[in-house]
């Protein structure tokens, strides 16, 4: 009955798996689909703007020439129409979505002014109305416009690529162990937890697992940035995507369909790319706004000149140039162009952005709080120092015996040891008889002799004092080696602080930003930790829960706190904090309580996400302000609210100024990506 049921719940999963791939793949088609048409779309409506501004009277006299025949006009007006229908239709159809839900936006102002445009130019080419037509800024406002969406898609699309090529890093087919012990080539999607999965040097890991057998190096770049390929053993787990580079490793699948790796990463950039932030929803308002003055406005135009007793085709003119211009080209660009570009930027840095707002919010930060361990600290025991106690007998020899005696232990400081001989590239030597001596260290022998590694509370207990120059500053765990009973050195290990740990409190504090640190480790080892760091202050011997009530006594002094840990022990205080970062070992990326995620443990990322939430902002606010202050300027000019001066905008300087506007805005976008990597450099 449980074997039934387990593999029911597995076969649901894989059926979920399913949904989620075509979700995304018919996101990502949806995406190429739109960019495919408004790429066609703009070349086509280009083609038939060029004959549209050749014939226009207005440009023909600013160059000089006069090129007018009868029919011109009625040339322009097939050329518009075509514009109109074919270019302008995404807008019209924008507009109608938008009316249907009674939420006038984006598209119902640029459809607004296309519409107001096409249809007084038409009456005035066919002669209803006396006035001057505005083909050619209806041709530059479509142009534009499509231009601007082609562009906002192909940034959305560059950040898709990302996941694509994410998703795309799955081998098609797994070698699966069977009961017997012999191997079956499977689908990949067909593959289940628990299953035994076979890896040679050189293939991709086919799921999410944990080795079981075998020894190799796993080359993980591809998922989390980390250029130097990761060293694999029993009991460490993999991602899938990675490479196996060295050895044959056996693998335990742990996680299939939406639970993998690859999948949450996908899943929470698509997210990113959806969410809206509270600045993108002031450029909605802002528009829908826009859209309601321009209506007011050029209503109240029009009555404001023809009962003053202008000729109705000037007041008409007057009213229709305000509706034309008031088009928020730049407004448009303003908001989604900078989060195209930084959802971008994010994905290639490591930062999974759950919550948009909390992104950009990473400009309020005034306090930092850091879990100690994995963060500040590599999350492993490293042999800090060691050394020779003994004239026969260098340093080096010292590490390269320990290792050899250690490598048959499973033991956490025994892998310390044994990882900083493989970093030394010493070889390990033939080490015989070991055996483990419970809480005393372990023994075997060497070349004839005894080799011992102990603690010192055992050497202190045998031999009296430490030797001078062992014992430090009472945060390490230090051992002694002793062979034929003589001792010969020493190591001294800790959970060694990460080398990009201080230059990031240093960072952060050029920020004005306060660094705390909480942890469950003593209070002595907090307080070295903090005074090699620099700190503003630490927490010890707390448990995960109570770092909530760190989090709130911080907010109540008036700080704007971020939060980071695992996303998993230290979730109550990832969601109290203003900002909850899950700083994850890679595959920790599902983290429901953080806003966002850093897919290495690496503090200097931190730095990175808050100079990124600033300049983000920053770009926002920038681009916001430049298109409607654009509008009031343009807007009364236009109006006429100045032509008792002899100041009064013209259609064709509204729509430079307008086309002006956005290539500004465009540009000033394009900039983050400059400021990112000057940052960086």
């Amino acid at each position: 009955m449980n074997q039934h049921t387990s593999k029911h719940d597995n076969h649901t999963q894989h059926a979920h798996h399913q949904e989620h791939a075509q979700e995304h793949n018919h996101g990502h088609d949806h995406h190429a689909h739109m960019v495919s048409d408004f790429r066609r779309r703009f070349w086509a409506s280009l083609v038939l703007t060029l004959p549209i501004l050749v014939l226009s009277p207005m440009l023909q006299s600013w160059v000089g020439v006069s090129w007018q025949w009868a029919p011109a006009a009625y040339v322009q007006l097939a050329l518009a129409t075509a514009l109109f229908f074919y270019g302008g239709l995404p807008f019209l159809k924008g507009m109608k979505q938008e009316l249907g839900r009674r939420q006038p936006a984006m598209m119902t102002l640029v459809a607004l002014a296309i519409s107001v445009a096409y249809f007084y130019s038409t009456a005035v080419a066919l002669q209803l109305v006396e006035g001057k037509p505005f083909f050619w800024e209806l041709a530059s406002l479509i142009d534009i416009m499509l231009l601007g969406h082609w562009f906002e898609m192909k940034s959305v699309m560059g950040a898709s690529r990302a996941l694509e090529a994410l998703s795309q890093l799955l081998p098609a087919t797994a070698r699966r162990r069977k009961p017997d012990g012999s191997f079956e080539e499977v689908k990949v999607e067909h593959l289940q937890a628990g299953d035994e999965v076979v890896i040679r040097p050189g293939e991709r890991i086919p799921a999410d697992g944990e080795v079981i057998e075998g020894e190799s190096y796993v080359n993980e770049s591809m998922l989390t940035g980390e250029s130097v390929p990761v060293a694999k053993k029993a009991g460490d787990r993999v991602a899938a995507g990675s490479v196996n580079d060295h050895a044959v490793l056996v693998v335990r699948v742990t996680h299939v369909g939406n639970d993998t790796y690859l999948n949450k990463v996908i899943a929470m950039v698509q997210e990113a790319q959806k969410s809206k932030s509270k600045t993108q929803n002031l450029a909605d308002k802002a528009a829908a706004w826009l859209f309601y003055i321009a209506l007011g406005v050029g209503v109240l135009t029009f009555f404001a000149w023809w009962s003053s007793g202008s000729p109705l085709d000037f007041a008409l003119e007057r009213a229709v140039t305000v509706m034309i211009i008031a088009c928020p080209h730049a407004l448009g660009l303003a908001v989604p162009l900078v989060v195209a570009i930084s959802t971008t930027l994010s994905a290639q840095n490591g930062l999974l952005i759950r919550n948009r707002t909390a992104f950009e919010n990473a400009r309020k930060i005034s306090a930092m709080v850091f879990d100690k361990t994995g963060t500040l600290t590599k999350g492993n025991f490293g042999v800090r120092r060691y050394d020779s106690l003994h004239p026969g007998y260098t340093k080096e020899q010292v590490l390269q015996l320990a290792a050899s005696l250690e490598q048959h232990s499973e033991h956490p400081i025994a892998h310390g040891i044994v990882k900083k001989a493989e970093e030394e590239g010493l070889a390990f030597l033939a080490v015989s008889a070991v055996e483990n001596i419970t809480g005393k260290g372990i023994r075997g022998e060497y070349e004839g002799k005894e080799l011992l590694i102990t603690n010192a509370a055992f050497f202190k207990e045998q031999y009296g004092e430490l030797p001078a120059g062992v014992e430090g500053d009472g945060t390490e765990t230090v051992v002694l080696l002793l062979h034929g009973g003589d001792p010969v050195g020493f190591l001294a290990l800790a959970d060694a602080l990460r080398e990009e740990s201080k230059p990031a409190v240093e960072q952060l504090h050029r920020m004005h930003i306060k660094v705390f640190m909480a942890t469950g480790d003593s209070h002595r080892v907090a307080e070295a930790v903090s005074k090699k760091l620099g700190l503003d202050g630490f927490y010890a011997e707390v448990l995960p829960d109570e770092k909530q009530r760190i989090v709130k006594e911080l907010q109540q002094q008036g700080e704007f706190v971020a939060m980071t840990g695992d996303g998993v022990n230290d979730a109550p205080a990832l969601a109290q904090a203003d900002v909850g970062i899950a700083v994850g070992s890679g595959t920790d990326v599902a983290a429901e309580t953080a806003d966002i995620i850093l897919v290495n443990s690496n503090p200097q990322d931190i730095v990175h996400l808050i100079v990124f939430g600033r300049a983000t902002y920053r770009k926002m606010r920038q681009n916001l302000w430049w298109a409607t202050g654009y509008n009031l300027f343009a807007l009364p000019l236009a109006a006429g609210v100045l032509a008792p001066w002899g100041i009064m905008l013209s259609p064709a300087i509204g729509g430079v100024l307008m086309s002006v506007s956005t290539i500004i805005v465009a540009l000033n976008a394009q900039l983050l990506k400059k400021q990112v990597k000057l940052h960086q450099s």
